[in-house]
C-alpha cells in the first residue's frame, strides 16, 4: 500500500509540520515472515529469551545510564493487538485537538505512572480503561519492551497486550478524538518506515521515524516503539537486521544511512502519550 500523508489534520503541537520534512535514506531491512504476525507466535516470543537490540539510531534514549533518567517522570503505554478476520491489527488513539500537549497526534493509550499503580503494567491498564473504556479483564498482557526516555523527560514503558474478544471501546472525548486500528502487517513492514530530518533555525539536524496508513501519520515515539517491535520480532525469527546503522562520527561509512550531519543527542523523540491528565 502506498503511504498517504494527511492534509486534513495539521499537527499543531509539534511547532513544525512533521509530514513535510525531508526523508533520509535508510538501509533496507528484511521483511518479517508471515508467522511473526500471528498471536501465538508473538506470545511465544515473549515467553522465551530473545536476544535483540532497540532501534540503533535511538539506542541512547533506551540506555539505563542516560543522565536524564534520574529526573524523568515515569509513564507507560499499552500497545494493543486486536485479532480480526483479516489478521492482527494495532489499536491507536488520536489525541483531542484542544489538549495542551501533542494535540491531534497519534499515540497508544497510556500516561503517567501514579504512585498507586505500582508498576508500568498497572498504569498502562488503568490509563487504557480511562482513555478508551477497555477494562483490564479484556487485556491479556504479553510482555514489556524497553523503556524510552523522551525529550520531554518521560521514561515511557511500552506494554504489549492482546485485546480479548468482547471488548468495546468507549473513548473519553476529553482526551481522545478518535480510536482506530491499523494492520500489524503494515506497521511491521520496514519498507513503510520513513526516517525524516528536521533542520532547525540553529542548523541542528533532528530525526524521527514515521509510518503512514490511509490518512494517518504515525511518528515520533509511537513510531520508534513500532520500529522496536519490528526488531524484536525479526530477532525472534533469526533475521539479521544490521544493527550498526548509527554513524560512528562525521562522515560515517557509505553503507550506512546518511545521518552524518545529525548529532545523536539531537535526535527528536516526541512522546506517544506520556503525559499527566490535561
Amino acid at each position: 500500500m502506498t503511504p498517504s500523508v494527511p492534509s486534513s489534520r495539521p499537527i499543531k503541537a509539534a511547532g513544525f509540520d512533521p509530514t513535510r520534512q525531508p526523508v533520509l535514506p535508510c538501509l533496507p531491512l528484511p521483511p518479517l515472515p508471515a508467522q511473526c504476525l500471528q498471536l501465538d507466535y508473538i506470545r511465544n516470543a515473549f515467553e522465551r529469551a530473545v536476544n535483540w537490540q532497540v532501534e540503533p539510531l535511538f539506542a541512547q534514549a533506551f540506555g539505563p545510564d542516560n543522565p536524564g533518567s534520574a529526573q524523568a517522570r515515569q509513564a507507560a503505554v499499552l500497545v494493543p493487538l486486536v485479532q480480526r478476520a483479516d489478521g492482527l491489527r494495532v489499536l491507536f488513539t488520536r489525541r483531542a485537538e484542544h489538549l495542551h500537549h501533542h494535540a491531534g497526534q497519534i499515540s497508544f493509550p497510556g500516561g503517567r505512572i501514579e504512585p498507586e499503580d505500582g508498576s508500568p503494567v498497572a498504569a498502562a491498564l488503568r490509563e487504557t480503561h480511562e482513555e478508551i473504556g477497555v477494562g483490564s479483564q479484556f487485556i491479556q498482557v504479553m510482555g514489556v519492551q524497553p523503556t524510552l526516555l523522551t525529550t520531554t523527560q518521560f521514561l515511557m514503558t511500552p506494554v504489549v497486550g492482546e485485546l480479548l474478544p468482547g471488548f468495546q471501546v468507549h473513548p473519553d472525548h476529553a482526551e481522545v478524538a478518535e480510536v482506530f486500528e491499523v494492520p500489524l502487517a503494515v506497521l511491521m513492514d520496514p519498507a513503510q518506515h520513513r526516517l525524516h530530518q528536521l533542520q532547525t533555525s540553529l542548523g541542528h539536524g533532528r530525526c524521527y521515524f514515521s509510518v503512514c496508513w490511509q490518512s494517518y501519520f504515525i511518528w515520533g515515539a509511537t513510531a520508534i516503539l513500532l520500529r522496536n517491535f519490528y526488531y524484536f520480532l525479526a530477532a525472534s525469527a533469526g533475521l539479521a537486521t544490521l544493527p550498526d546503522t548509527l554513524p560512528s562520527g562525521p562522515g560515517g561509512g557509505a553503507s550506512r544511512p546518511d545521518t552524518s550531519s545529525v548529532a545523536p543527542e539531537r535526535l527528536l523523540i516526541v512522546p506517544a502519550q506520556a503525559r499527566s491528565k490535561t
